[in-house]
């Protein structure tokens, strides 16, 4: 037993700490190239993306998003990440984060769950990219609001500012898209 303390109380004292891995988060209305978008980055970046857990978990929905399929959605996001971090390689791309799920939820039943809001302060990204609407829409059977892509946009300024979020907002299209893209994560990295 004082084994177990002995070396409990050493590993306290000592200076070990994690290294901190930053996290970039590409978030925006549908259809603005979220995961187009995290998967470049990644690739550019030589690491890996978190893609979006709630894609694939609307996909196998039998009926309409439940107040319980948002909380689901949360956790899950959270748990994806926290699995993906240890094999990034000097930086994270999170292809959105949980913050969705209190916009969407917001929208569809007025309010977000308390644990979504309680835990957004405490899961900060380092960074991120506002992905513009200024792409043409896609038509996708998961994306539902065509006719509201600016004021998502609103939504998503609102929220990133309350967060004191650093955000850049990232426009154009083919491949300056990328490259704007590129040039705001260098221009933060660089800092």
């Amino acid at each position: 037993m004082k084994i177990i303390k002995s070396s409990v109380s050493r590993f306290r004292n000592t200076s070990f700490h994690m290294k901190h891995i930053p996290k970039i988060a590409v978030v925006g209305p549908e259809s603005t190239g979220k995961s187009t978008m995290s998967d470049y980055l990644a690739a550019h970046y030589r690491t890996i993306a978190v893609p979006e857990f709630s894609r694939e978990y609307c996909a196998a929905l039998t009926g309409p998003c439940t107040w319980q399929d948002e909380i689901n959605m949360f956790q899950g996001q959270l748990a994806l990440e926290a699995s993906l971090l240890p094999k990034a390689n000097g930086l994270l791309i999170c292809d959105t984060t949980f913050l969705t799920v209190k916009i969407w939820s917001e929208h569809m039943f007025g309010q977000a769950p308390q644990e979504v809001l309680d835990e957004l302060p405490k899961h900060p990204y380092d960074f991120y990219l506002l992905l513009d609407i200024d792409l043409p829409w896609q038509d996708d059977p998961l994306r539902n609001f065509p006719e509201l892509r600016e004021h998502f946009m609103q939504v998503w300024h609102k929220e990133l500012t309350a967060l004191q979020a650093n955000y850049v907002v990232i426009s154009g299209t083919g491949q300056d898209r990328y490259e704007n893209a590129v040039k705001a994560v260098d221009a933060f990295l660089d800092r």
